[in-house]
């Protein structure tokens, strides 16, 4: 029942002649986002014979909406293989993971960032494509979750937050009022109940005016617990509103606590008709409201925003909170720690399936990179609407993992909270020979398989931060302009901040005899081209031509004895050109470089046969001077 949040999403249908009447009338249905029905009449129209792409697509989508996972995967699986839409590829890929078949679902994701490559989910997939084990494997005693069967329902109830030995919270277990089309379940209304010692009892609609015959909810509390703000369906003044679809949109509105009825219910003056504003959360010193919205130029199907609180119903313009926390997918029930860390759901993070939960740690106003926080947080079902105290570590989150129905969230305790865990990475350059600052120097943060995750400038006081995960094993690399490069290894910890100190030595030290005090630079089997290892020594090279105009240098490239001689020879001209066009494209004149491929005529290593690592050091290339000026 979540599903509330997808009403803020407006699918498109594809252009296509209803070969029948049921098509003709599933197809109205799923444009008036009434999910459950359409998918009944496309099953009639399919029984029937009626059934094409257009048919088992939206019976596919119409599915996913309303997350019955294993109607869909039935679908997407029939749908995938004739599809050339990468959406049904990731749609496909999500209830796969939702149905805990983690391993199928990787090469249709793969198959998606392949189509979308400039699409962050794309994106984060490549830069993880095995994220899916780590997220598995999280410590499972950093969260206890239990199921509160005396709050519960058969149908939808989620978004629990306390506030003064009271829990509040959203239900649609009022089964006297309208019935929603989207999935057969009552409307949602606010609910509130006593909660002392985690017992509850005495449930019971909030008193007051924000309770209405249509969707109220979800709902947070400002600092002082006078003020409500909460998502209701566009009905204000007895007035029902729709877009020029026909859709309802979602709306923020406010309430005051007066004599214990929460009433002076005032419409934000950011809503509109035509899209939807909702789900808000409000930051811990009251002046901020962030919320989930698609409004027009977002960067998905709905993304993070806030505003700033100035009072009177006065509030500043929309600002999204970017790329890092926002991608292609849902963004949605963000919440906001009395630590200022953000917590939020979304399937375009890389996730176990459906909505999962993400953290971003606050440092110094900015949230950090979002952290999946694993099972048993997160299931393969939607996991969303978390609430967490950070003094009592404890907290609720909803999820809909247990369902018998569509539509069946329940309210879950969160026990035994451990709270974000960051490092501040906090590097300063100098100069090795004279312990001066570096400023503007390159700083590069390095994974444990060494791959690039973040590279920053140092500012005027030779500072580079970065925030990392606890319990990383990470490197800082340092470069700068006639120095030579540097690089620190970080071991895991959990402390709080790990000062680095990487000095870098004046160039002048490379140069001191015929051969360059370098290493050699290495290829992957049969391979040229240049890897992460590779450009570090490079780089020392370039630094030195750089330093003296008057160095030229000779590239002389080797391979393992591995194949037939003539094609060795080819594969080490191949080698050669690469290391010298790298150096080319660091801005040194072609004409000082020259460069010969010796195939495996001169190996640095004669053995036969050869191991792996014999074989490593005969693929090389190495670096001779043919000209010098000497150092001053």
């Amino acid at each position: 029942m979540k599903n509330i949040l997808i009403i803020i999403l407006l699918f498109g249908l594809q252009n296509t002649f209803a070969q029948s009447s049921l098509v003709k009338q599933a197809d109205k249905y799923y444009k008036r986002l009434q999910y459950v029905k359409a998918a009944e009449t496309y099953e009639k129209a399919i029984k029937k014979g009626d059934a094409d792409e257009h048919v088992y697509k939206n019976l596919a989508d119409a599915y996913y909406q309303i997350f019955d996972t294993k109607n869909a995967e039935k679908y997407y699986a029939l749908l995938a293989p004739k599809s050339d839409d990468p959406e049904v590829f990731y749609r496909y890929a999500q209830v796969l993971k939702a149905n805990g078949k983690y391993e199928e679902s990787i090469p249709w994701m793969a198959k998606f960032a392949k189509m979308k490559p400039a699409d962050h989910r794309a994106i984060k997939f490549r830069e993880k494509p095995d994220y899916l084990p780590k997220i598995l494997d999280r410590d499972k005693d950093k969260f206890v979750v239990n199921e509160m069967p005396n709050i519960n329902t058969e149908y939808a109830d989620f978004g629990a937050k306390p506030l003064n030995n009271k829990l509040y919270f959203v239900s649609a277990r009022d089964t006297k009022g309208k019935t929603y089309s989207w999935d057969k379940q009552p409307f949602l209304d606010i609910y509130q109940a006593d909660y002392v010692d985690g017992i509850v009892s005495n449930i019971e609609k909030v008193p007051g005016d924000v309770n209405t015959k249509y969707h109220d909810g979800t709902f947070c509390f400002s600092p002082d617990g006078k003020t409500m703000y909460f998502t209701r369906d566009n009905y204000y003044d007895r007035s029902y509103k729709t877009d020029t679809t026909g859709i309802s949109r979602l709306k923020l509105f406010s309430a005051k606590l007066v004599n214990d009825e929460w009433t002076n219910v005032q419409e934000l003056p950011f809503n509109n008709d035509n899209y939807s504003v909702g789900h808000p959360a409000v930051s811990p010193d009251g002046k901020k409201l962030y919320f989930s919205s698609d409004m027009p130029g977002g960067m998905g199907q709905s993304d993070l925003y806030y505003v700033d609180i100035k009072g009177d119903n006065d509030y500043g313009k929309p600002v999204n909170l970017g790329p890092n926390i926002n991608t292609e997918g849902r963004e949605n029930f963000p919440f906001i720690s009395k630590k200022g860390d953000l917590y939020f759901s979304s399937d375009g993070h890389l996730g176990l399936g459906g909505l999962d939960v993400f953290a971003c740690k606050n440092v110094d106003g900015k949230f950090s990179r979002p952290r999946n926080l694993g099972v048993p947080l997160n299931s393969g079902k939607d996991d969303f609407a978390i609430y967490i105290n950070d003094d009592t570590k404890n907290g609720f989150i909803s999820s809909n993992r247990d369902a018998t129905r569509i539509g069946d969230d329940n309210i879950y305790t969160i026990k035994n909270v451990k709270p974000v865990c960051d490092v501040l990475i906090s590097t300063t350059v100098v100069n090795a020979k004279t312990g001066k600052i570096l400023k503007q120097a390159s700083v590069t943060l390095t994974d444990e398989e060494g791959n690039p995750v973040k590279t920053k400038l140092t500012d005027d006081e030779g500072h580079a931060d970065f925030l990392i995960e606890c319990n990383q094993n990470v490197t800082v690399e340092g470069r700068a302009e006639e120095f030579e490069n540097n690089k620190v290894k970080i071991p895991a910890t959990d402390e709080e901040e790990v000062a680095v100190k990487i000095a870098l030595n004046p160039i002048e030290k490379i140069i001191t005899v015929k051969e360059l005090d370098i290493n050699p630079i290495y290829f992957d089997f049969d391979k040229w081209n240049i890897r992460r290892d590779a450009a570090f020594e490079l780089d020392k090279v370039v630094a030195a031509m750089k330093k003296y105009p008057e160095l030229k240098i000779h590239i002389v490239a080797h391979t393992d004895t591995h194949g037939p001689a003539e094609y060795n020879q080819k594969l080490s001209e191949k080698r050669a050109n690469a290391t010298m066009q790298y150096i080319i494209s660091k801005g040194i004149d072609a004409s000082r470089l020259s460069a010969e491929g010796k195939g495996e005529s001169e190996p640095a290593v004669k053995c036969q046969p050869c191991t792996k690592k014999q074989d490593q050091l005969n693929r090389r290339s190495e670096f001779l001077i043919k000209q010098e000026k000497e150092a001053k």
